[in-house]
């Protein structure tokens, strides 16, 4: 039996503001990465060997990226594997449904149109309500690497370009430590606005550690994890999506310091160089 196969690979992104106040945000793509599986094969019906549920998603994935006649006339197995740590607002959501898309839009068509697939991961997630805004900033920065500045409500990409090179963020994911009231964060959109304004003008470290003062208040997140990485050298630090984890942005030359500072905190810590590399699909019959 023939069996098309396609594999995609993804990579996280932390943080540069928070877009969730406003619909306005930035990140910053980092080297953890997530890989989709997608086989057809004739048949019919969807197999999810995620290990997660995610049906709700991934089906809406699949009906926004292959035809019908594709959809109808063939079994759909799909795996995903991930070395972005879920639930810590690290953009493992983005990555993920990102990756599907661009798995299933391999398969759909010969040439890829980068803004359909990130199009149709956003419109998924949205429906799946697994998004509030969309994160079109985080979803960029996944697919594209290095520095994204969008506007999410509109699906707008204002800006992107590289990060610097042999930078580092270093994460910090504190233990038991439950996500904040998202909602709290718009109290402050006047000053997330401020921030945005710091990204779009390209001063991202001094937006990434007003966004990490602003979220830390609104979710009520301890800042002293954010501030022992700024006084060890970090160029900036702040709390990584809706939380709970700290991301702080280096050098080489700091980062064993900067880990030495964190680890006096009760977590678990990550470090993983920044992502200049765009998404990839590879496509074999």
């Amino acid at each position: 039996m023939k069996v098309r196969q396609s594999t995609a690979t993804m990579h996280g992104a932390v943080s540069i503001v928070n877009a969730i106040a406003t619909g306005n945000g930035s990140s910053l793509g980092i080297s953890l990465s997530a890989t989709a599986y997608v086989e057809l094969e004739r048949g019919r019906g969807v197999r999810f060997l995620t290990g997660k549920n995610e049906d709700r998603l991934v089906n809406n994935i699949i009906r926004n990226t292959l035809p019908k006649s594709v959809i109808d006339d063939n079994m759909i197995t799909i795996k995903v594997r991930s070395e972005i740590p879920i639930g810590f607002g690290l953009k493992s959501s983005s990555a993920v449904s990102n990756a599907v898309a661009l798995a299933c839009s391999g398969l759909a068509a010969k040439d890829v149109d980068d803004l359909a697939v990130l199009d149709a991961a956003v419109r998924s997630s949205l429906d799946a309500k697994v998004s509030i805004t969309g994160a079109y900033d985080d979803a960029t920065a996944c697919y594209f690497g290095g520095f994204t500045v969008t506007d999410n409500y509109s699906r707008r990409l204002i800006k992107k370009e590289p990060s610097p090179e042999n930078l580092y963020a270093i994460i910090f994911l504190p233990r038991n430590t439950p996500r904040g009231d998202v909602s709290k964060l718009s109290n402050l959109s006047g000053l997330f606005t401020d921030a945005f304004k710091l990204a779009e003008a390209g001063e991202y470290w001094k937006a990434m550690t007003l966004n990490g003062v602003l979220a830390a208040a609104a979710l009520s997140a301890s800042y002293k994890p954010i501030m022992a990485a700024i006084e060890h050298g970090a160029l900036a630090a702040g709390i990584s999506g809706n939380g709970p984890s700290v991301a702080a942005v280096a050098y080489e030359d700091e980062l064993e310091e900067i880990k030495s500072a964190l680890s006096k905190f009760d977590g678990r810590i990550i470090a993983s160089k920044t992502n200049n590399k765009k998404a990839s699909v590879v496509v074999s019959d």
